[in-house]
């Protein structure tokens, strides 16, 4: 009996042979008959087997009837349904515009490696997008069954130009420019063309590993060929007698390419903020005190730590809560959490660059392709820890809007109030005019908090200049 809750995953209708319900317990994918037969090519081979016991892919078995969706099968497919996929369930969905540097990378290699995989078993990836790969904590795991088919002589890898697109360019843009690539992801759903690319490389920069010939070359064959480009060149490499022993080639000195990409991320404002902060070593103890006693013993299913720094509190959280998604909009910060979790082999904290003054949109077809942070799996505790004043002061957002927005949440709450004496707020407030954000004073704070939630404990810390609360809705 599968759960009435189950739904249609909006985003998955890319794919016409594979279509994706997901339930409370599993996420379960139906097939038509040419999706059907690429499974089984794959479940008769010794890859899906060992990629899952290898932790690279998402663990899959066959079942026997479709999930129902308002009472009956869902009707998605332009035939009847050949087969029924129940897959884990990833805790919690990310996107590559919220990834740091380190993370869109790692799963590049992930796809890389899954592909050259394929190939020596017969099979390939008809697709290269980062949609396709999860984080669970800070390991990288692919979601997508559905992508590998037989491999079809004289063709070429299909997902090349998307794995540019959507891996290849962001990462060269953030390790050769130091240009963000998370605007550009959220900006196009489709990533960054051959040629959108070529205009943000000069000419010194086709000097560069990878630029002249993943670039240059491959934008100077979309300006000659335009739509064309794939059919033609499809048809050439077929006349050609096109080896898959040259798609393993490109494969592997791709991955190389990937491999050897660094960013340097440098200081920031907030690299340093655990050593440079204003804080005593007295308030930082009881502030650590404060969090664990409110977390308590009770074991909490989905926790999120906003502004969550170097994730020292993150890790708090993680000693009571199963999934803790950590978010801060610095992304040199997370990049450097996102490092020390994957040295640590931590698989609870997911860290995820956010700035939630600016969060993440729904995207795509009708804006459901993909979804906004909090439709995407509401917590049931949230630390906003050093936070309210940035929200309040910086972005201009009212009290009381950034307090509903907690309080539509439905979780428990512990938050910080740094006073308007406290040396950051002062700074934060030196550059606006006299009488600015009236409206940031505890006792605001303290009555619209009490408005929307059960205030169940408040504790100064001992500089008198922040005070810490946990409240419930």
């Amino acid at each position: 009996m599968f759960p009435a809750e189950a739904r249609l995953e909006p985003g998955s209708f890319r794919d016409r042979d594979s279509r994706v319900v997901v339930a409370d317990d599993a996420v379960y994918r139906l097939l038509s008959g040419r999706g059907a037969e690429d499974w089984h090519a794959l479940a008769s081979s010794p890859l899906l087997e060992r990629l899952t016991a290898e932790g690279r892919l998402i663990a899959t078995e066959e079942v026997a009837d479709a999930p129902l969706v308002n009472g009956s099968p869902p009707q998605v497919l332009a035939e009847p349904i050949a087969a029924v996929l129940r897959h884990e369930r990833i805790p919690f969905v990310s996107y590559p515009y919220e990834w740091t540097f380190g993370m869109l990378r790692d799963a590049a290699l992930l796809q890389l490696g899954l592909e050259l995989d394929a190939l020596d078993a017969g099979l390939t990836l008809k697709d290269a997008t980062p949609y396709n790969v999860q984080f669970r904590g800070s390991e990288p795991v692919f979601i997508d069954v559905g992508s590998f088919e037989p491999l079809r002589e004289g063709e070429a890898w299909a997902g090349y130009r998307q794995f540019c697109m959507l891996y290849l360019y962001p990462l060269l843009l953030q390790a050769y420019r130091g240009i963000s690539f998370q605007p550009w992801l959220r900006g196009s759903i489709d990533g960054i063309t051959p040629l959108e690319a070529a205009r943000l490389f000069g000419i010194r920069d086709r000097l560069r590993r990878g630029v002249l010939t993943h670039v240059a070359l491959h934008a100077r064959l979309e300006r000659r060929y335009g739509e064309r480009a794939g059919g033609e060149v499809k048809e050439e490499l077929k006349k050609a007698n096109f080896k898959p022993e040259l798609i393993k080639a490109n494969v592997a000195r791709l991955r190389k390419l990937v491999g050897r990409l660094r960013w340097k991320a440098g200081d920031t404002a907030w690299t340093d903020y655990r050593r440079a902060n204003t804080y005593s070593d007295e308030d930082a103890a009881r502030k650590a005190d404060f969090v664990r006693e409110a977390i308590g013993g009770r074991q909490r299913r989905l926790a999120w730590d906003l502004g969550c720094n170097d994730g020292a509190y993150a890790r708090i959280a993680a000693e009571q809560a199963s999934e803790v998604i950590a978010v801060d909009s610095d992304h040199a910060t997370v990049e450097a959490l996102y490092r020390s979790l994957r040295e640590e082999g931590e698989r609870r904290i997911l860290p995820l660059v956010a700035n939630l003054a600016d969060p993440s949109p729904g995207l795509g077809w009708r804006g459901r392709e993909r979804r906004r942070l909090e439709e995407r799996g509401t917590p049931d505790l949230v630390l906003a820890l050093a936070l309210v004043h940035h929200v309040s002061i910086t972005a201009n957002v009212p009290l009381g809007e950034f307090l509903d927005w907690l309080r539509e949440l439905e979780a428990e709450v512990v938050i910080e109030f740094p006073t308007r004496e406290d040396p950051m707020v002062r700074r934060l407030l030196s550059g606006k005019r006299e009488g600015s954000n009236a409206d940031y004073e505890r006792g605001s704070f303290e009555r619209q908090l009490g408005e929307r939630f059960r205030i169940e404990r408040s504790e100064p810390l001992p500089s008198g200049l922040r005070v810490l609360y946990l409240a419930r809705p």
